[in-house]
C-alpha cells in the first residue's frame, strides 16, 4: 500500500513538472512568435541652409538661398526669378530675393527671405556669405550671421587676402568659441567647395 502511494505521489509530481515545463515552453514559444524586432532609430539628416548676400555696385542687395543660384549669379550677374522690395534694405537699397524653380512653384517668401527677415532660424547646418566692397565674408554659424545682419559688422575674424575666386579678400566670421581653434579649417574647406566651380 505504501509503495502504491509512493508511486502515485511520484507520478503526480512527474506530471506536475512535465505540465509546468510544457507551460513554460509554450509561453516562451508564444512570446518568441509575437516578439517584434526593435528597429534602430535612424538619425534624420537636416539639409544645410544657406544665405548669400551681395551688395551690388548697382545699389541693390541680392539675397539668395541656393548655392547653385549664387554661382550662376556670380558668373552671369543676373537672377532670372526674383521677389523685390524697393528701398527696404540697408541704406535704402532695393532688396532682390532670388528664387529657384521650387521657390517659384511654392510662391510667397523664400527661405532666404525668411532668414534675412529673422522669421526663420536654420534647424541644422548653415553656410552663408556676404559680398561687400571687394570682400567676401564667410559664416558657418547662423548666430554669427544673424549678428552681422543686425549690426552690420563682424567683431572676430580670420582673414585671407586674395583667397577669393577673383582675388577677393575672404573674411571668416568667428565667435569666442571658434576663435580659440585658430584657423577655421572647416569654414575654409566649405568656402572652397562653394567656389570650386567659379573660374578665377
Amino acid at each position: 500500500m505504501n509503495d502504491n502511494v509512493l508511486r502515485i505521489t511520484a507520478l503526480i509530481a512527474a506530471l506536475a513538472v512535465a505540465g509546468l515545463g510544457g507551460c513554460a515552453t509554450h509561453g516562451e514559444s508564444a512570446h518568441a512568435d509575437t516578439a517584434q524586432p526593435v528597429a534602430a532609430s535612424e538619425p534624420k539628416t537636416v539639409a544645410e541652409q544657406n544665405l548669400f548676400l551681395t551688395f551690388h555696385e548697382n545699389g541693390r542687395l541680392y539675397v539668395l538661398g541656393d548655392p547653385k543660384l549664387q554661382q550662376i549669379f556670380l558668373e552671369t550677374n543676373e537672377v532670372a526669378l526674383t521677389r523685390t522690395r524697393i528701398g527696404d534694405g540697408p541704406d535704402g537699397r532695393t532688396l532682390v530675393f532670388g528664387m529657384n524653380k521650387n521657390d517659384a512653384k511654392r510662391g510667397g517668401p523664400t527661405d532666404a527671405e525668411l532668414l534675412y527677415d529673422g522669421k526663420q532660424v536654420p534647424q541644422g547646418p548653415f553656410y552663408g556669405e556676404v559680398f561687400k566692397n571687394g570682400r567676401i565674408y564667410v559664416f558657418v554659424d547662423w548666430k554669427d550671421m544673424a549678428g552681422y545682419l543686425k549690426h552690420g559688422e563682424v567683431p572676430l575674424t580670420y582673414t585671407e587676402v586674395g583667397a577669393g575666386p577673383k582675388g577677393e579678400t575672404v573674411v571668416y566670421a568667428l565667435n569666442k568659441e571658434s576663435a580659440k581653434q585658430g584657423t577655421p579649417v572647416a569654414a575654409v574647406e566649405r568656402f572652397h567647395r562653394q567656389h570650386s566651380a567659379v573660374a578665377k
